[in-house]
């Protein structure tokens, strides 16, 4: 999903939103750094495989996905960390890793560690590894309607 659909998605439900541009940075903490973001407020997308079909973790920038307690939230049977080429073709406009959390889109299920509803605003990579999105937490868990596990 290019940037502008992502925007024009948020304009479309009412959502007020602040766009930041920053230097280009490819891991989480590298991005809340670059944008002066606190890590635990840049909410990262992490692709996974449930039993064979893709969803999306999401979890702050300095946390790790735990595959055993995914595996128990979502009763799969099978959880593993995706490959880029499990998932390259299904965020078309999008740079590879900067997919924005919503999974509801792209009709993927969507997973989010409850620590970042713990803050009013999230931020996340917009589809380009120089952009992100800064929304408050509530409007995107209305909007993305998420299952919040402990990741």
């Amino acid at each position: 999903m290019p940037v502008a659909k992502l925007k024009e998605f948020l304009d479309d439900n009412g959502v007020p939103f602040t766009s930041i541009v920053h230097s280009k940075a490819y891991t989480a903490q590298g991005i809340a750094h670059s944008a002066h973001i606190p890590g635990k407020e840049v909410a990262k997308t992490v692709m996974v495989k449930l039993d064979g079909r893709l969803a999306m973790a999401v979890l702050p920038a300095p946390l790790t996905v735990h595959v055993d307690k995914l595996r128990r939230a979502s009763g799969a049977v099978s959880v593993e960390l995706a490959r880029e080429e499990d998932f390259r073709r299904d965020f078309p406009g999008c740079e590879l890793g900067a997919m924005p959390p919503f999974g509801n889109l792209f009709q993927m299920e969507v997973f989010v560690d409850p620590r970042l509803s713990e803050d009013e605003e999230i931020a996340f990579n917009a589809g380009s590894h120089s952009e992100l999105i800064r929304m408050s937490y509530k409007d995107f868990e209305r909007l993305v309607q998420p299952r919040l596990v402990a990741l």
